[in-house]
Formats: structure tokens, sequence, C-alpha cells
């Protein structure tokens, strides 16, 4: 007869920040991933009929964590009324759907990869991730709504998931890379 016994394995478990950042960086790579291997050139080409291409992408993600961290610590203030921009601001914040003269692919991944290291340390310190702020001022926002820090970390979860998929179609249209599948 068997008396040993087994001890079950511990269960492995991690904190919600953990978890909120293990995503982030996941979809992070994948976005990042659909850039291996490219020149400045083509980094900065349009595949489809939209505006968007590979660095221009990796940027526009980089300037909305950037934002969103920055209303994680200071509100709606860290970024702007959107209900008040003019054509000409509308314009600027075109430019960061593309790579302008002069940018490198290189400069981007780096811009993105020091946001990612300051994403990480401002959620590591933050003392609450239920804290939360009221919204900017924007059409897509409904009024007197407030998001917290984990809200609003699931809000850059999303937008880099859902950027690392046009990512994948359009670097398999430039060169028929696949990044995911």
């Amino acid at each position: 007869m068997n008396t040993t016994t087994s001890t079950p394995a511990p269960a492995l478990t991690t904190d919600e920040r953990t978890d909120l950042l293990e995503t982030l960086a996941k979809h992070r790579q994948f976005l990042r991933l659909t850039t291996r291997d490219l020149t400045d050139e083509q980094a900065g080409q349009r595949t489809t009929v939209s505006e968007l291409c590979l660095g221009g992408l990796i940027k526009h993600v980089t300037s909305v964590e950037r934002g969103w961290v920055d209303f994680i610590l200071n509100g709606p203030s860290a970024m702007g009324d959107f209900t008040a921009m003019t054509e000409e601001d509308w314009a600027r914040r075109a430019d960061e759907f593309r790579m302008l003269p002069g940018e490198t692919l290189a400069d981007v991944l780096a811009a993105y990869a020091e946001t990612a290291n300051r994403t990480a340390e401002v959620v590591a310190a933050l003392p609450d991730l239920g804290a939360s702020h009221p919204l900017p001022k924007a059409p897509w926002f409904e009024a007197d709504t407030r998001w917290s820090a984990r809200r609003t970390l699931l809000h850059i979860i999303a937008e880099t998931a859902q950027h690392a998929g046009h990512a994948d179609i359009i670097r398999e249209s430039l060169d028929g890379a696949k990044t995911m599948g």
C-alpha cells in the first residue's frame, strides 16, 4: 500500500498590476514585431487607402499611451478639451499617424520603449488602481463619466491590441509577412 501523499503544486498567481502590465507588454510586442527587418522607408509606407503606416501606428500608440498615463496622474487637464480643437490642431494630431521626414523607425521604437518603461513605473507607484478622474471633454465621451486608473489601463491595452491588428494587416500588405498566425 502506498502511504505517500502528494502535495499539490502551489497555485501560480500574480497581482492585478502585473497582469495588466504583462497583457499590455504582450500586445506591444505584437505591434513592434510588425516592424521587424523593415527600412525607415518601408515603415512609412502606406499599403491601404488609409493614412496608416507601421511607423505612424507606433507613433500614435506611443502618444495615446503617454496621454492616458498623464491622465492617470493629472486628470483631464493633462489631455485638454477636445471640443475646443481647431482644424489646425487636428491636422497636427494627424502627423502622429505617419512617418515624417527625418523620423526613423529606430527613434519611433525607442520612444515607444521609453513610454512603456514610464507606464510600468507609474503603475507600480500608484497607491490605488481605483482612483479616478472625470474624462476630458470630447464628443466621443459621455458627459460626467469617470475612469479609474484600472479602466484607463484597460483602454490602453485595448488601443494597443486594436492597432497591433491594424499593423499586422499593413505589414502583410507590404511584403506578405505575418505577425500573428
